[in-house]
């Protein structure tokens, strides 16, 4: 009796049970539309790409496996959660014989793509840290995509030897958009990226429209930053001890001795009157805040600081706040439903003008709830950063390194 063997045939017939259940589970959550993507799914096996990891955490669509982690413990690399990789790569939308550019890698969603394109199609991806390289030429060559091009570069410049490439998918949080990728994309092709806009991130389907990318669509995401010359470190302004802080996306001046005095202030509180159901997405209302406030930020807070009932428990996953000087005003929830069902939006502020910044704050939220929550969403184009003002449509500019980014927010009426 061989029983090494037999428990290799065990873990290997276990693995297959559990990712015909995840593909299933992820069918059942909309995570994909396409038969393409579901049979990818069904066929990679993702243990082989997350070797010692528990078998039921790699066939969680939530769960994302951490590959690599830096000294302070923070992630590094990761195989994302299936549901992200599925939504992006239905954002992608890959057809067979594609040529494809993913930046960012570990091998698995590297080996997604093979299939979806095909053995006509042909797939580049990139890393800039040689442990994750290294690994995803293994795992790839161990479980059957030997074909998949894998090379260690820094993606600022692209892989201009292998372009244009029909789509051109970022598996990293990125905070611009470098002029290399643009210039790789086929005439007709597709940009899928993780952009941050003001410490909040979507992946966004960008499209070539005459001189600038426009937006498919996008849709809520997270993942690990960017490293190399693409890299951007936000601002992170303590506000007590290090169980308080403000996330700011960009280096503009904060006043951090007068939030740090406001948070210890009596604070004032706004009903908005708007509710929300307990699984309703209210994600577009981040991103209509963070681009409608002037001073926008995240209260984040250790779990100490919640306990001692410094900061409402929004600030546990980041709350969106308004900034005015030293004051500031953030959105939190209360049930309206004894099953909690239900929830309303309200504003909590801190600060001299907590008072009238949380009002402005409200009415913002109003605002949304009658003419946006219903509605198509934002609008996002990518302006080259030479572009002219006179060039750019009325809307929030956000300026960063390589780009002005535009987000406009039409009317449900409107087309």
């Amino acid at each position: 009796m061989n029983t090494l063997r037999d428990n290799d045939a065990a873990i290997s017939e276990r693995a297959d049970a559990l990712r015909a259940a995840m593909v299933e589970d992820m069918r059942s959550h909309g995570d994909f539309d396409s038969d393409q993507v579901g049979r990818a799914f069904a066929t990679v096996p993702r243990e082989g790409f997350a070797p010692g990891a528990p078998l039921e955490q790699v066939y969680n669509r939530d769960d994302v496996v951490i590959t690599k982690r830096d000294e302070n413990g923070l992630a590094l690399s990761s195989v994302s959660a299936p549901r992200i990789q599925a939504l992006m790569l239905e954002q992608t939308d890959l057809r067979l014989g594609m040529r494809v550019l993913e930046i960012g890698s570990g091998g698995y969603n590297a080996a997604l793509i093979a299939e979806l394109v095909g053995p006509d199609g042909e797939v580049t991806t990139v890393d800039i840290d040689e442990f994750v390289v290294d690994r995803a030429k293994e795992y790839l060559t161990e479980t059957g995509y030997p074909q998949v091009r894998v090379l260690q570069v820094d993606a600022e410049g692209g892989v201009p030897e292998h372009a244009p490439f029909d789509r051109i998918i970022v598996t990293a949080g990125a905070w611009d958009i470098p002029p290399a990728w643009t210039d790789q994309l086929a005439e007709d092709g597709l940009l899928v990226v993780p952009l941050r806009l003001r410490g909040l991130t979507r992946s966004f389907a960008f499209a070539r429209k005459e001189n600038r990318l426009v937006a498919a669509n996008y849709r809520l995401c997270g993942f690990v930053p960017m490293q190399g010359a693409g890299a951007n470190a936000e601002q992170l302004v303590l506000l007590h001890g290090e169980d308080v802080g403000l996330r700011v996306d960009d280096d503009r001046p904060v006043n951090a001795e007068g939030l740090r005095a406001a948070l210890t202030s009596p604070r004032v509180e706004h009903s908005s009157g708007v509710e929300v159901g307990g699984f309703e997405p209210f994600d577009d209302l981040d991103l209509w805040l963070a681009t409608a406030l002037d001073d926008f930020g995240l209260l984040v807070a250790k779990p100490a600081a919640l306990e001692a009932g410094l900061v409402e428990r929004s600030a546990r996953m980041g709350a969106k706040t308004a900034l005015a000087g030293g004051s500031f005003a953030y959105r939190a929830s209360q049930a309206t439903s004894e099953n909690r069902t239900a929830f309303e939006f309200v504003v909590y502020g801190h600060g001299p003008d907590a008072d009238r910044i949380a009002g402005e704050y409200v009415e913002l939220i109003r605002e949304w709830d009658r003419s946006h929550r219903r509605g198509p969403g934002a609008r996002v184009e990518v302006f080259p950063a030479a572009t002219p003002d006179a060039e750019i449509p009325e809307g929030r500019l956000i300026e960063k390194k390589h780009t002005r980014v535009l987000i406009s927010w039409p009317h449900p009426t409107s087309s």
